[in-house]
């Protein structure tokens, strides 16, 4: 396990890490959730085999640290996962990312560009104020006192499944709220302009099941590639890891 401060005041990002041959890629999970659980059997499939890799947790999940007087912004995760990667020495890194994590990345990309030649987004949040969905936790739609301390995280954890409740359960309910309704607030421009915007290579993953993906054209348009997975939900990389994989070695 490695470490890197991110705030100033000794709060500590924390990873796990393979090594192998540069770019490094790096994943990054979404809310609520942890890296290895989502993504390290993707890691460890033989077309994967070679590269260094490294699995991050964002501030308030997983293994890293949970301040309670952090902002938990997208550009304050943003700030804190490129502090991971200044300190682990990487840059023009593959960065997959999948929900939050996604626009987490976005947002990474566009502010220290060196840093990342390649996004691999699994419904990444692009918009801000999405529409509730059927999966959807309704963090955000709680006020932080009655999220953290009268029992929001409680009805959350019991109204959402099994797979996300397992990670959401280890991260600090106030970094989830805050995290969850800075998502909804998003960035101004939008995460969807700044990855219209960008000139790294930028592939966005889209499970069959949940729907179309809105912009698509003008994704498309702007340089991004958007491919629609068979067979899956907002997990693709559990309900389809074979297409999930081939999409972040670069297999068409």
């Amino acid at each position: 396990m490695k470490q890197a401060e991110f705030d100033g005041r000794g709060s500590m990002i924390r990873w796990t890490e393979t090594p192998g041959f540069e770019p490094a890629r790096v994943y990054v999970h979404g809310l609520g959730s942890a890296s290895t659980v989502y993504h390290a059997h993707i890691a460890a499939r033989p077309e994967m085999a070679g590269r260094r890799t490294l699995f991050v947790d964002l501030p308030g999940h997983g293994i890293s640290d949970r301040p309670a007087d952090y902002g938990y912004t997208l550009e304050d995760h943003a700030d804190a996962l490129s502090a991971a990667l200044d300190e682990a020495g990487v840059s023009g890194a593959e960065i997959v990312a999948h929900s939050m994590g996604g626009a987490v990345a976005i947002v990474l990309a566009h502010r220290r560009p060196g840093l990342v030649s390649r996004l691999v987004l699994s419904e990444a949040n692009l918009d801000p104020y999405p529409p509730v969905k059927a999966g959807s936790s309704g963090i955000a739609s709680y006020e932080e006192a009655d999220y953290v301390d009268n029992g929001g995280h409680a009805r959350v954890l019991d109204k959402i499944g099994p797979t996300w409740a397992a990670t959401m359960r280890l991260a600090d309910p106030r970094a989830l709220h805050r995290t969850a309704v800075n998502l909804a607030r998003g960035t101004t421009p939008t995460m969807r302009r700044l990855l219209e915007g960008m000139t790294a290579d930028r592939v966005y993953l889209q499970g069959e099941l949940s729907g179309e993906v809105e912009g698509r054209r003008d994704l498309e348009a702007a340089g991004v590639r958007v491919v629609t997975v068979p067979g899956a939900g907002h997990n693709v990389m559990f309900d389809n890891p074979d297409a999930f994989a081939a999409e972040v070695v670069g297999v068409p």
